[in-house]
């Protein structure tokens, strides 16, 4: 569970959690990865650590994100199962059972939790939609319905720590790690504490990362309109020449040139910006700085 601004919650699903597993196997561990939301969140966690020896806590040493505490959850998991899930109890504890049934009788490698309705606000649901939908188009092989209520079989999970990119998105590596997954309804909690802290532009954000790091279909885009804009304008110099010959041309027209110039200084700068991603993200990729840095531990074996 990646944990970030969480302290009113973090007992009620540890108590949830413990309640919905201990029926199944009592050995299981729950991690939380602390990232560094500024409240008393690794407070909680220590207490809950000394309580039940079942939990496991790794605060990072700054704040990297949700994929990337995720990520360090793996990278320090030990069992044939991982479950992620949010610390904000909007994923229901109580149905990891069936999400872990599911994919033990059915031999999946990955089942998500899918919402029957999502109780996120109205312009949060259409984002998502539209984000879904774009991100099926750049990465085909995604499912379409992910979350990150996941149940994944635990050497899929950790082979996700051997992903090398500044910009990490899970289920773009699920997605590529195997096929083998499956989808189980659950009804989609409520929060009670505070805010989502996805705000509009970091989910804007978080949609361009995919794209430019999981799918050339940006640069496919850039092609097509650069051979687009070529061909407008090799009909409009057609066209003027014509017009030109013809006599049809008698004083220049300011409106068409400026018109011109504008659109197609517009989807040159467009290009340029795209291609300019794309060297930003190997420019971070070539300077090798680590996805996560651990700042402290409790109850985790040094490896």
């Amino acid at each position: 569970m990646p944990v970030y601004r969480s302290q009113e919650t973090l007992r009620e699903l540890h108590r949830r959690l413990t309640a919905a597993i201990e029926p199944i196997d009592p050995q299981f561990e729950l991690i939380f990865v602390e990232d560094c939301g500024g409240d008393h969140s690794w407070i909680v966690i220590e207490e809950l650590a000394k309580q039940d020896q079942r939990v496991r806590g790794i605060q990072l040493n700054r704040n990297f994100g949700q994929h990337a505490a995720t990520i360090c959850g793996f990278a320090h998991s030990g069992g044939n199962w991982i479950a992620t899930l949010d610390d904000d109890l909007e994923h229901l504890p109580e149905y990891l059972p069936e999400l872990l049934k599911t994919a033990q009788q059915e031999k999946h490698d990955l089942v998500y939790g899918v919402y029957h309705e999502r109780t996120h606000p109205f312009w949060r649901n259409i984002t998502s939609h539209i984000a879904r939908w774009l991100f099926n188009k750049a990465v085909p092989s995604l499912n379409y319905e992910y979350t990150s209520y996941r149940v994944i079989r635990g050497d899929v999970a950790r082979a996700v720590t051997r992903f090398d990119s500044p910009f990490p998105f899970i289920d773009g590596y699920l997605s590529w790690l195997t096929n083998r997954y499956a989808t189980v309804k659950v009804p989609h909690g409520k929060r009670n504490y505070g805010t989502s802290n996805y705000t509009f532009r970091k989910l804007v954000a978080y949609m361009i990362n995919v794209f430019v790091t999981f799918s050339d279909l940006p640069l496919k885009i850039a092609t097509w309109l650069g051979i687009i804009a070529f061909l407008v304008g090799m009909i409009w110099l057609v066209v003027i020449l014509g017009r030109y010959l013809i006599g049809g041309i008698s004083v220049s027209g300011y409106a068409s040139l400026m018109a011109s110039i504008l659109s197609f200084g517009g989807i040159q700068l467009l290009v340029l910006g795209i291609f300019g991603e794309y060297l930003g993200r190997i420019n971070f990729k070539s300077s090798k700085k680590p996805l996560f840095l651990v700042g402290k531990t409790i109850n985790i074996t040094a490896e």
